[in-house]
């Protein structure tokens, strides 16, 4: 920031859903990203309301969430359920406050922004003049493929893009995490071996549902990432078809990517568009093992993109990467706050 511009004014700042792993996030992402906080609260359910939560703003008691009182805030980043979002999200917003939503619930609501700050700020700020203030944080498979996604469209034109995923248990929340390291000390010790939050055991397995099946064979999960690239592109018409699988790690999401282009590209050309690219680690140096994986991917703000190489099929018009995101931060929590960092 230049000496004689303005630091932004400090915003009153409420994490709703404070608690799960998101929410937790959210509140270390503000203080890592030095976000000019005047006052932050921390709301929860009944249950959790008096406990005291550690974090880097120091402890902090949790507050039973009251609409009235989270109304006063600038900004509410929730890290609710979809039913919650949709009974409350809209009135906080009505009420003045900037409202960011974790949630699937207003993702495909034509007249609600869906964000992601590296590849389509303008849309914020043309919803943003125009008063609104309800926006929705896109799903955390899709966050992290757009993030390449967007400047390879940008210079060389989408035609088809393909994904499989390869998606960490965190993308369960904590119960997920839980449940892997719970079975596989119960799997490595000779104990039975259980599933409560997953729909077969994940240790040592890989799961290829993640979400309920839709009628045309894809899960919600994987027609999530085909909408919401759609919207975030611009792209209403984009051919695109997504695998999702749950895979027995802790933390970042993988993403196979095959694009067709409009244009003819070349992976060095894509390497050059990549590492201008913000939000975007260009990790590929195969011959050294320097490649995208999510043991280096997890913590990261960035996300990390390799094994950049010609497509077989398309030939000069295709490209192969592979790209791998913290799917509680670029997926959630960062780009929360970097929507929130737009109205700054």
């Amino acid at each position: 920031m230049s000496s004689n511009q303005a630091s932004p004014a400090p915003r009153r700042v409420a994490v709703v859903g404070a608690t799960g792993a998101v929410g937790r996030e959210m509140v270390s992402v503000l203080h890592a990203r030095n976000f000019p906080v005047s006052e932050i609260a921390l709301f929860a359910s009944e249950r959790s309301a008096g406990k005291v939560q550690d974090g880097p703003y120091g402890p902090l008691t949790l507050k039973a969430f009251d609409a009235e009182v989270v109304k006063g805030y600038d900004v509410v980043l929730l890290a609710v359920s979809g039913d919650f979002a949709k009974e409350h999200a809209k009135n906080l917003a009505s009420a003045g406050a900037l409202v960011i939503d974790n949630s699937s619930a207003f993702r495909y609501d034509a007249d609600i922004p869906l964000i992601v700050p590296e590849i389509n700020a303008a849309a914020f700020h043309e919803a943003f003049q125009a008063g609104s203030r309800l926006i929705a944080n896109p799903n955390c498979t899709t966050a992290i493929a757009v993030v390449a996604l967007g400047p390879l469209h940008k210079a060389f034109g989408l035609r088809r893009v393909i994904v499989s995923t390869y998606q960490a248990t965190s993308g369960a929340g904590a119960e997920g995490m839980a449940e892997l390291e719970e079975q596989t000390r119960n799997q490595l010790d000779g104990k039975p071996v259980t599933n409560s939050v997953f729909r077969h055991p994940i240790p040592f397995n890989l799961i290829p549902q993640i979400d309920a099946f839709q009628d045309n064979g894809y899960t919600k999960e994987e027609m999530k990432v085909t909408w919401e690239t759609r919207k975030i592109l611009d792209l209403p018409d984009l051919a695109l078809s997504c695998t999702a699988v749950r895979i027995p790690t802790y933390r970042a999401h993988s993403e196979a990517i095959t694009i067709e282009t409009l244009q003819p590209v070349t992976p060095d050309a894509a390497r050059a568009v990549l590492a201008d690219a913000a939000g975007v680690k260009v990790v590929d140096d195969p011959a050294n093992g320097a490649y995208p994986m999510p043991l280096n991917a997890a913590g990261q703000f960035d996300v990390e993109v390799g094994r950049i190489r010609s497509n077989l099929v398309f030939g000069d018009h295709g490209l192969d990467l592979f790209v791998c995101g913290d799917q509680l931060l670029k997926g959630a929590a960062l780009n929360a706050v970097q929507i929130a960092e737009l109205a700054l």
